[in-house]
């Protein structure tokens, strides 16, 4: 199928900004949705499977709409990603009641944060959210690069932001290849810091360096490893355990057990990047298990299709996934 379009009135700086530089932006379009596309000055001809260039010529719609400054790689495959999601199938997740009805619609997600145009990008980031906002406890399970961990942040500190809960608490257990908290230099924080890293850059980007120092001090944000969350109960918090894929089945159950009147948990982790020693079970997949189906708790699972990074970064996932089917 052969689709022409042209921008009336045109103007040339738009369509620079669209096109990129040695029309960059358009080659990136064409191969994302497998479409032939031709500009002749304001006039674009796309040509491949009808759905397809209906696709690539919605997103030269949308994007022109936003070329009136320079468009960067990122802007250009998230346009991509919202394209392709609209057909994508609903988000697979599970809760047993009916508390995310209470959620706001995907339409009324504004979640105060320094990001305007936070959003959730696909169908089940647009459900992790109404998930989150809707039940207090919260699975989010996935490959990288899903915004498992950067949405949960966001509701954490939009949470802090309209006083719905007194502190925000992230943790993590210490967990990686090769290397344990007591063989790295300094003090408890300097061995801590490297394991909590993105969620600090997270919080740095959602709230600005300046404001996440001044909540430390503060005390209305926390950051510790799991093993510190024993003998705790967590009220009027809300709680992230990241990469709970390195938990233990005990230390998941402990962590879940903290939870407190008027708090929010939220658990994220990719069970296919496991860094327990070998044989041991993990505490994700048998919370996954064993919690599936209980009410109060919802869980929305991630696929390559909702990686918002680099597109190679979906087509690595889909490469392990398959030549994990095989080995099986």
């Amino acid at each position: 199928m052969i689709l022409r379009h042209a921008f009336i009135p045109p103007d040339n700086t738009r369509l620079a900004n669209l096109a990129g530089s040695l029309d960059a932006h358009l080659r990136t379009i064409a191969d994302a949705f497998e479409v032939k596309i031709q500009r002749r000055n304001e006039s674009f001809r796309v040509e491949g499977a009808k759905g397809n260039a209906e696709r690539a010529v919605g997103v030269l719609q949308q994007l022109y709409g936003r070329a009136a400054q320079p468009i960067g790689g990122e802007e250009i495959e998230l346009a991509i990603l919202e394209a392709m999601s609209d057909d994508a199938p609903r988000a697979e997740s599970t809760s047993k009641d009916s508390a995310v009805v209470d959620a706001p619609a995907a339409d009324d997600l504004r979640l105060r944060t320094r990001r305007a145009d936070l959003a959730g990008r696909t169908p089940n980031q647009v459900a992790y959210l109404k998930h989150i906002l809707g039940h207090d406890i919260t699975f989010g399970l996935g490959p990288a690069g899903t915004g498992k961990t950067y949405l949960a942040v966001a509701c954490a500190v939009d949470a802090l932001e309209r006083n719905t809960v007194q502190r925000v608490i992230l943790t993590r257990p210490a967990v990686e290849a090769g290397e344990r908290l007591g063989f790295l230099p300094g003090d408890l924080a300097q061995k801590v810091d490297p394991y909590l890293r993105p969620l600090y850059d997270a919080l740095y980007e959602l709230m600005g360096l300046e404001r996440v120092n001044k909540a430390f001090e503060k005390a209305t944000l926390e950051v510790a490893p799991l093993a510190f969350m024993r003998g705790r109960t967590l009220n009027h918090a809300f709680v992230i355990l990241d990469e709970a894929q390195n938990t233990t089945p005990e230390q998941m159950k402990m962590f879940l057990t903290r939870i407190g009147f008027g708090s929010k948990a939220v658990v994220t982790g990719d069970t296919s990047q496991i860094d327990l020693p070998k044989g041991a079970v993990s505490g994700l997949v048998d919370a996954e298990r064993v919690l599936e189906g209980v009410k109060g708790i919802a869980m929305t699972r991630f696929t390559s299709a909702d990686v918002v990074r680099h597109p190679l970064v979906a087509r690595i996932v889909e490469a392990y996934d398959r030549a994990g089917i095989r080995r099986e």
